[in-house]
């Protein structure tokens, strides 16, 4: 499904993580996994956590080749991710990218704590101690906080990006916020309010 638009493939999201709470999966077929040997046509990009309760595919129900996915600790965009994300909307014409946090984050929880960590596990946590400190500006649970704000924080790192903003401008990409529940499996897209008004960036 090559090239569909933002809105589409974020209705396809939305719908799959009703699926997914409602228990109402769908199934992959053989067929199709044969059909990608070809290649690949993602309808959208996810930006997640590493976190092993986290699954982009599982929690929005889709299938083999639908999913671009870029997954790192605490979802922190580096010079990796998002050459990867780029390679996505540049070569497989992806026009919709998620990042995709999520409730009980150990990683967010590592910089809201602040302390040592060894080897490059203090790398991650110096990626999202910007977020903490926003965080710390606003009324509220600071853990909460600190991941919508992290969220909002990779959101900005992936417009830095000139093949990104270009591609925002001309070919009508979105990039936008969401956080998942671990604890009743919905994903709330938009970050900027919580089970209330849903946001589109």
């Amino acid at each position: 499904m090559p090239g569909i638009s933002a809105e589409r493939a974020l209705k396809k999201l939305i719908n799959g993580n009703e699926r997914y709470v409602n228990g109402e999966y769908l199934e992959i077929a053989e067929e199709l996994a044969k059909e990608l040997e070809e290649g690949q046509f993602p309808f959208a990009a996810i930006v997640g956590c590493s976190d092993s309760r986290v699954p982009p595919e599982i929690i929005f129900d889709q299938g083999i080749g639908d999913l671009f996915v870029v997954r790192t600790a605490g979802e922190v965009v580096d010079d990796i991710a998002l050459g990867s994300i780029e390679y996505a909307i540049k070569y497989l014409d992806v026009k919709l990218i998620v990042v995709l946090g999520h409730l009980d984050c150990g990683a967010v929880k590592a910089a809201v704590e602040g302390g040592y960590q060894p080897g490059y596990i203090a790398a991650v946590t110096e990626a999202i101690k910007p977020a903490v400190a926003k965080a710390k500006t606003e009324k509220g649970n600071l853990f909460f906080n600190s991941i919508k704000a992290n969220v909002e924080l990779n959101v900005a790192r992936l417009k830095t990006s000139h093949i990104l903003r270009e591609a925002m401008l001309n070919n009508f990409v979105k990039i936008i916020g969401a956080i998942y529940d671990i604890h009743d499996g919905h994903v709330v897209f938009g970050v900027s309010t919580w089970y209330g008004e849903v946001l589109y960036y």
